[in-house]
């Protein structure tokens, strides 16, 4: 079948969106990429070139059947890669990989296939391959048409795809709504709303840092809040440390920690990985965070949208939040101060601030579905 054929003019299009399905129980919280995946279907289903959308299962043992509970309030159907390659014009791989076999076979049938690239692929493959640990992107020379990439990911990953995919790289918005956290809390039965809660004379301080690449982890946040409580030791109730459960049996970590007042205070605790909507707020006031080479995060949208007081390190959250510059834990340290003397007197204008930012990352939002249709558009009509 021929492109022109395939892909005519004013024909709206049927798209796909890889996700990764495997055996046994997954979760929307295992990691941002799942949700990025529903936000971009909600856009899609916005799109007026778009006729349908399904999300596609990949994996090296995917079966749709494996991910019904996993995908429960999907609003799109989910088909299996025969189907895919069957059934769409376009495809856009983000969850799951691509083979480069289907790749061609999909582009030679006519269809176009778009890599979206939603996580520091560069940070991530490079201490994988330093570390011999198991692999992230594979560079497979699969004829892409087009990547994209978001805007935290324009200083380090864009020449990084450039050079690796050979294709054009298109920075995209990024996409964010709160129906998957409150689905989730529905389901969980969390009682009362996700918000923060004003008059308390201290503050339990949550770290969020998946620790697993060096893009995101706990050190910086532990130290800022560790800097507030010298120079304030009554202000924090507790410090919950959470995705360190494996870096307790770490010397080097354990080490860091025992170092800090907060741990021989007894103030901090050190957990496992849990859903932010578990914590906020029933064991959690405010967040502190650090990212380096990645400014943008769902945990960050979590906390703006409640009213929790986020403290980060982030130039593309606009004037939300309370936030310091780069690794300076000093600086960040004076930012949880600030917030804890400044929240509940300006809560109301905090709230305002963050609902006009998030509004800007609606799958809905107007802009969102322009910009994502006309770049659809494009590599459709690309010869």
């Amino acid at each position: 079948m021929s492109g022109a054929s395939r892909l005519g003019p004013n024909r709206r299009l049927k798209v796909g969106v890889s996700i990764y399905v495997r055996k046994g129980d997954q979760s929307l919280w295992e990691n941002g990429i799942f949700q990025n995946c529903l936000f971009l279907v909600l856009l899609l289903l916005e799109s007026p070139c778009v006729e349908e959308v399904v999300l596609v299962a990949g994996g090296s043992d995917a079966r749709p059947e494996d991910a019904r509970r996993f995908l429960a309030d999907s609003p799109v159907p989910l088909i299996d890669m025969p189907a895919a390659l069957e059934r769409l014009d376009v495809m856009i791989e983000m969850s799951a990989q691509l083979a480069r076999e289907w790749v061609v076979q999909f582009r030679e049938r006519g269809g176009r296939v778009i890599s979206m690239r939603v996580g520091n692929d560069y940070a991530i493959d490079a201490e994988r391959m330093i570390f011999n640990k198991p692999h992230g992107l594979v560079i497979t020379a699969a004829p892409y048409d087009e990547i994209w990439t978001l805007a935290e990911y324009e200083q380090v990953c864009v020449p990084y795809f450039n050079a690796a995919f050979r294709a054009p790289v298109r920075l995209v918005p990024h996409l964010w709504s709160p129906v998957v956290l409150e689905q989730a809390r529905q389901r969980a039965g969390c009682v009362g709303e996700f918000a923060y809660q004003s008059g308390r004379t201290k503050w339990r301080v949550g770290i969020f840092e998946p620790n697993i690449c060096m893009v995101k982890t706990s050190f910086t946040p532990m130290l800022a809040c560790e800097v507030a409580h010298r120079a304030r030791a009554r202000m924090i109730e507790h410090l919950w440390v959470f995705n360190t459960l494996e870096m307790k049996d770490k010397p080097a970590f354990v080490g860091f920690a025992q170092s800090l007042d907060l741990v021989r205070h007894g103030l901090a605790t050190f957990e496992g990985r849990f859903p932010v909507y578990e914590m906020l707020p029933a064991q959690v006031d405010a967040v502190v965070a650090h990212q380096w080479e990645n400014a943008q995060n769902y945990l960050y949208y979590e906390a703006l949208y409640g009213g929790f007081p986020l403290v980060h390190n982030s130039h593309l959250l606009g004037d939300c939040g309370y936030r310091y510059e780069g690794f300076d834990c000093e600086e960040a340290g004076a930012a949880l101060l600030r917030a804890f003397d400044e929240h509940d007197p300006q809560l109301a204008r905090y709230r305002a601030s963050a609902q006009a930012f998030l509004a800007q990352l609606d799958p809905t939002n107007e802009d969102n579905v322009r910009f994502y249709t006309s770049a659809i558009e494009e590599v459709v009509a690309r010869p």
